[in-house]
């Protein structure tokens, strides 16, 4: 979900503005992922570098995370959403973990969508954990990683969105993304509609998946 801030900028206004309309545009495309029977929808919303950017804005990105769930918690439990998160997100705030445990909980025998999080996330961090687990179970195989990855029990990644313009991974599922299709925007994060998420998803269904075969 990149570009807040450059939708801020071109605006002249503050980081935090764009990173409010970015958690509306959030919002507004987990509503749209049911109506379009999405299995799960992963949002990379704080990453491993992210601590680098100036502490002031790490601490709007933290409230904002604070109130996207006491907001959208109850929609989520009458909606039939699940949440899960992937990354070390117990490294956060403690008012925020219990936060995020209590929405784990109450979410945790929903059946609709799932929504993931990648909160204090970086795929080669999960991979490092994951084969440190795995080597320490047995033999190191990809099915022993696999079974180690912080999406352990989710469905296979079929389709990786990038808006702003930027052509890279930035350190996001590495792992799962070695066959998902991909799909790249110049669209800004905060003015990402579910009109484009179904430009996405109609394009991803044109696709012939071949998984290295002929």
């Amino acid at each position: 979900m990149d570009g807040n801030g450059r939708w801020a900028k071109k605006r002249h206004l503050p980081h935090v503005v764009g990173h409010q309309r970015g958690v509306e545009a959030v919002r507004t495309l987990v509503r749209a992922a049911r109506g379009m029977g999405l299995e799960a929808l992963t949002l990379y919303a704080f990453s491993t570098e992210n601590w680098r950017r100036p502490e002031d804005e790490v601490s709007a990105l933290m409230g904002l995370l604070k109130r996207f769930i006491l907001s959208d918690l109850e929609e989520f439990v009458a909606n039939n959403v699940k949440l899960r998160i992937i990354g070390d997100y117990r490294a956060l705030a403690g008012d925020i973990v219990c936060l995020i445990d209590d929405a784990l909980a109450r979410t945790a025998h929903n059946d609709g969508t799932t929504l993931v999080i990648a909160l204090n996330y970086g795929s080669q961090d999960e991979i490092a954990r994951a084969a440190a687990k795995a080597a320490a179970k047995g033999a190191i195989t990809p099915a022993a990683i696999e079974a180690e990855l912080d999406t352990a029990g989710l469905p296979p990644l079929d389709l990786l969105i990038r808006t702003s313009g930027e052509v890279r991974l930035s350190n996001f599922l590495l792992w799962q993304a070695a066959y998902a299709e991909m799909w790249f925007t110049d669209v800004l994060w905060p003015d990402f509609t579910p009109a484009h998420l179904a430009e996405a998803l109609t394009s991803f269904s044109n696709r012939e998946r071949r998984y290295g075969g002929r």
